[in-house]
């Protein structure tokens, strides 16, 4: 489980698929979702969201594993028919736009869009374990229960005065934490809050569930962490209803950012738990769950990660996971464009371990070869270029011709040089003037756009003087229109002043 963070929280969302870990989905800065095979340590699929620069992931969650069709398949025998195998499948990324896309890891394509609920951005998703439901925590206050299979809310309730920025359902399905400040435990037939624990500072990025015992059996205990703060707390939910305070605390070395763990199924088993923090280092904890504990507790064994350089830099961990043999970890550590996925053997009786790794020499193939394999969506012809609205970000732009013709397999979508976009400006310019289609003006228009964006944020004198050469009015004024904010005072820097801006 993730701690998925909120908008307190600078987190890219990272998050190991249930059961097996056989993939693992983040999402970077370039707000694509990468789905990474952790077996064959290669990238499974990769996924643009139509509005991934103005509206960026900002939550993922794996929804349980189930069983799918992918496609026509051979009649099963007899002694097959019981075997059923479930598949990690559906994946809810939540947006800052304030809608969350249901993402298909078997189809490869999304499976569906829940928006027009929040008002604000989504901080924090959730799944329900059985029943085909999704919740949502934003920035506006409120919880959102979705229903998949109408792809509409059945509920929407206000959880707390402040942003809802985490949330987990219990094991059962019965229970929903949600959190700002404030934990909230609801009663999930009635909506009504259960108990309330008060205690962090901070927004909570972090919830879950650490016991799967009947709350009324001063058996159920669930976990919290929250931004700047170095602790893990457990709280206990008791039937005399004294659980104002937490009963137990795990020390870190910083505010957590991803949690795996192990629940307890009775007081005779430990809670294992896997913590990575925001500095990069891995803490590991076994701990039973039996009432308070005043002093808190220190990891079992902390893992960190460094390079083979004479001068050694730490390599970040992103996330960890457990594994059926105690010994054994899936770490994913480097960068979120392109981890490297390990199973580790860890001597838990040493109390701090380093690992040194050559990373470069971990990956096994190159970002661009990886790529080259993966489905994306497919651009159809009415589709416009979308002049970007952030610093260094570099937009391909297609031709018309190109537009127009049937897409083949074995297409070349290399993207184009300056020098061969300002080219493209060239004989856009001529064609415009003998009589050219409609859609050639619109592109040379986003040519005009995207390529003073660059020059402007590149100081390029041979860009910019291209681009002012021109002295159609109604192309100057579509130009101008198309420049995000972040463009207008470098271009007033820049002394560009024509009677047709006014």
């Amino acid at each position: 489980m993730a701690a998925d963070g909120g908008s307190s929280s600078l987190q890219l969302p990272c998050v190991f698929s249930p059961k097996s870990r056989q993939y693992l989905a983040l999402c970077a800065q370039d707000g694509r979702l990468r789905i990474w095979n952790t077996d064959s340590k290669t990238l499974h699929q990769e996924y643009v969201p139509s509005a991934h620069l103005s509206a960026t992931c900002t939550c993922i969650a794996w929804g349980p594993c189930r069983t799918v069709k992918e496609g026509p398949q051979r009649k099963k025998r007899k002694s097959e028919a019981g075997q059923v195998e479930e598949k990690a499948d559906l994946l809810a990324m939540g947006t800052a736009a304030g809608s969350v896309l249901i993402y298909s890891a078997v189809k490869g394509a999304l499976h569906c869009t829940l928006d027009g609920g929040h008002t604000g951005g989504v901080n924090c998703v959730q799944w329900h374990p059985e029943d085909s439901l999704l919740y949502s925590g934003s920035d506006d206050t409120n919880i959102i229960e979705w229903d998949l299979q109408t792809g509409k809310s059945r509920s929407k309730w206000k959880a707390d005065r402040a942003e809802v920025t985490s949330l987990c359902v219990s094991p059962d399905g019965k229970l929903l934490l949600s959190a700002g400040q404030v934990i909230k435990m609801w009663d999930l037939d009635t909506k009504e809050v259960y108990r309330m624990f008060t205690g962090h500072s901070t927004a909570v990025t972090t919830l879950c569930f650490a016991t799967t015992r009947p709350p009324d059996s001063n058996g159920l205990y669930f976990l919290s962490g929250a931004a700047h703060d170095r602790l893990v707390s457990v709280w206990q939910v008791r039937e005399d209803r004294k659980d104002k305070n937490s009963v137990v605390s795990f020390t870190l070395t910083d505010t957590p950012q991803h949690i795996d763990l192990v629940t307890s199924n009775s007081k005779e088993e430990a809670v294992r738990m896997a913590v990575v923090c925001k500095d990069g280092q891995l803490h590991l904890f076994e701990h039973f769950l039996n009432g308070p504990c005043k002093k808190p507790l220190s990891p079992s064994c902390t893992v960190q990660m460094s390079d083979t350089k004479d001068s050694p830099m730490p390599i970040p961990l992103l996330a960890a996971a457990l594994t059926a043999d105690t010994r054994t970890l899936l770490l994913a550590y480097g960068n979120h464009l392109q981890p490297v996925m390990e199973r580790v053997e860890i001597n838990t009786a040493e109390r701090h371990i380093c690992l040194t790794r050559d990373v470069q020499t971990s990956l096994s193939l190159s970002m661009e070869t990886t790529v080259s394999k993966v489905k994306t969506p497919i651009v159809n012809i009415k589709s416009r270029v979308l002049v970007p609205g952030l610093p260094g970000h570099q937009a391909p732009v297609k031709g018309a011709s190109q537009a127009s013709e049937k897409r083949k397999k074995d297409t070349d979508t290399k993207e184009l040089s300056i020098a061969e976009r300002l080219g493209e400006i060239d004989l856009s310019t001529v064609s415009a003037e003998k009589g050219a289609p409609k859609g050639t003006s619109s592109l040379q228009t986003d040519n005009f756009a995207v390529l003073l964006v660059q020059g402007l944020e590149s100081s390029d004198a041979n860009i910019l003087n291209k681009v002012f050469q021109t002295r159609k009015e109604m192309v100057i004024k579509k130009t101008v229109a198309r420049l995000p904010l972040s463009a207008v005072l470098p271009l007033v820097e820049e002394g560009f002043v024509d009677g047709t801006l006014a």
